[in-house]
């Protein structure tokens, strides 16, 4: 594994990331095809995808998708979670950090969050 990432416990500030995540295509990159000397067309080949659809996902152009998980999870013999979380990490840092529009929604009150399930006046 590529020795300059952060360990998790240094990325995150209580419950949020201080960094940008890595884009899964990277990991696909630095952690397995340069170490193992395998070109995008031979990975592109053993996941059987386009050339085009691999490289567009380790040059951080497109995401990984759960039919792309479960086909990095077969041939790295990893798990589709850890792909997918991968992603979910990456795009939830993204989705943070290009708007603040987000932060605009107002919360709805504990109250309303909380009503009782036994109340007669909901149909």
């Amino acid at each position: 594994m590529n020795s300059l990432r952060k360990p998790i416990f240094q990325v995150y500030n209580r419950g949020k990331m201080t960094r940008r995540p890595t884009h899964p295509g990277n990991i696909i990159k630095e952690d397995y095809l340069l170490p193992l000397s395998i070109s995008i067309k031979d990975m592109s080949d053993t996941l059987g995808v386009s050339r085009k659809t691999l490289s567009k996902i380790i040059n951080e152009r497109s995401a990984i998708t759960p039919d792309m998980a479960l086909r990095l999870s077969r041939a790295l013999d990893t798990t589709p979670d850890l792909w997918l979380n991968l992603q979910k990490n990456y795009d939830l840092w993204t989705a943070e950090n290009a708007s603040k529009e987000w932060q605009k929604v107002k919360p709805l009150s504990q109250q309303t969050l909380h009503i009782p399930a036994n109340r007669q006046d909901v149909p």
